[in-house]
């Protein structure tokens, strides 16, 4: 088989680099629908739920949890960890579950064009090797 002359190699680049930016592009507008749809978590932020007892009662509630103090306390200037999400299926359970749902989608989405834009430096720098 013929080795490919220097001019099919660079079409082949530009066509690649190209075909990789449409991906980048494309994945940049599903994080603004992410955004459209509503707020995103803070960073690293989970939903817990825990029990509370009350008079043999065990009572099932929810809170948005982050590693590091994140939230406004509501009877002081502190920062909090946690906020109370109320019980399950409430509008403050459910918007939070959501917008964990959405960090981890913009989350995933932002690897994905962290690593194309590798292969946007692979391909430009010249750095590839031929393996024919």
């Amino acid at each position: 088989m013929p080795r490919p002359r220097a001019n099919d190699t660079e079409q082949d680049k530009l066509a690649r680099f190209e075909r990789i930016k449409k991906a980048i592009t494309a994945l940049e507008k599903q994080q603004a629908l992410l955004l459209k749809q509503g707020d995103l978590a803070p960073q690293g932020a989970w939903v817990a739920r825990y029990q509370v007892r009350q008079n043999l009662k065990k009572y099932w509630y929810y809170k948005l949890q982050v590693p590091m103090p994140y939230f406004q306390c509501a009877t002081s200037d502190k920062l909090s960890k946690y906020k109370h999400l109320g019980k399950a299926g409430t509008t403050g359970h459910i918007d939070a579950v959501m917008s964990v749902f959405r960090r981890f989608v913009w989350d995933e989405i932002q690897r994905i064009i962290h690593t194309l834009d590798d292969c946007l430096l692979d391909i430009s720098s010249g750095s590839e090797l031929d393996f024919c």
